[in-house]
């Protein structure tokens, strides 16, 4: 008797949220943003791709969406620039791609799965990501695509709090955002993919969890993970790897893999921020340690989902 695979698809726009901030127009507008990278890389699956193909299509979604830290509506450095961060990873081949510190690449996400599909790396950062990027084709844009007034805002806010040595308060705006979605096609492949605008006032060409394999991407046979938050806290715990490696060594559910990295292990270092997860056996946990976290869902039952707040009936919510 052959099993039926059902597909599903998790997307996150970054944790972080603080709800003083949020006013009802925006929280609209994010809703649906985070709705249309839904229904876009749900078509996809839908369409019988493979989850490389849905995880592709909501990050590019997420990233021209001017409310995520990506793309467009990226955070700026300290010296007012972006230097953009992704990678994707395909479960079923362990095949992965990334990219770091590019300024000028629209969509970092498909530069990241050129870098796999069409070159023998992993990884490519700086001028040299940009210059494999012509020869792919990959749509470049002039810094002021990428720039929204709130962004330059909270990195003036950032420079004041660092400047009169009032850090805490700088940290605010300083860690959060990244976006990320993981799919599970029908024929039971698993993907998962995140980008990234990084740290608001980062230096000295910082990198973030995000492009790093197994730190805020991780796809294999069992478990997709993307992460959002502290990268610095994500790359000492190999938070994403972690969590997949719970599922297949301890034997633990999605659920409880997520929840012990994000509640327990990051948190006991210092650190804070969420992730998704993804079984293959469509199982979905989000767990955050903040006071929201942007995610969207479309289970295997096929009903798409938007959540922001722990109030939120679906907040945290796990399906088995």
């Amino acid at each position: 008797m052959n099993h039926v695979v059902m597909s599903a698809l998790v997307i996150h726009g970054g944790a972080g949220v603080i709800r003083k901030d949020m006013s009802p127009e925006r929280e609209q507008a994010i809703r649906a943003a985070l709705n249309d990278a839904l229904e876009h890389g749900y078509a996809a699956l839908k369409a019988g791709q493979p989850a490389l193909d849905a995880v592709t299509a909501a990050i590019v979604v997420l990233e021209d969406a001017p409310y995520f830290n990506a793309g467009r509506g990226a955070v700026f450095t300290h010296d007012g620039r972006h230097e953009l961060d992704a990678a994707i990873m395909d479960g079923a081949t362990l095949r992965a791609g990334s990219v770091a510190g590019v300024e000028h690449v629209r969509n970092p996400i498909l530069l990241a799965r050129a870098v796999m599909e069409h070159s023998p790396h992993v990884m490519l950062v700086g001028a040299g990501a940009e210059a494999f990027a012509r020869t792919q084709d990959i749509v470049l844009a002039e810094p002021s695509w990428f720039r929204t007034e709130e962004r330059w805002q909270q990195l003036q806010e950032t420079l004041r709090h660092d400047a009169m040595g009032e850090h805490a308060e700088a940290d605010h705006y300083r860690h959060f955002g990244t976006v990320g979605a993981l799919a599970l096609d029908t024929a039971g492949r698993l993907a998962a993919g995140t980008s990234t605008g990084g740290m608001t006032g980062k230096r000295w060409g910082r990198v973030g969890d995000a492009p790093i394999i197994g730190a805020g991407t991780w796809a294999d046979a069992r478990c997709a993970v993307s992460g959002t938050g502290w990268g610095e806290f994500y790359i000492r715990t190999a938070a994403a790897a972690r969590i997949a490696a719970r599922v297949e060594l301890c034997g633990e559910s999605v659920a409880m893999a997520a929840d012990a990295v994000i509640h327990g292990e990051i948190p006991a270092l210092g650190g804070n921020g969420g992730a998704i997860a993804l079984g293959a056996n469509g199982s979905i946990a989000m767990p955050f340690n903040t006071d929201g976290m942007f995610r969207g869902w479309v289970g295997v039952d096929g009903v798409p989902h938007v959540a922001i707040w722990n109030a939120d009936a679906e907040a945290r919510r796990t399906a088995e």
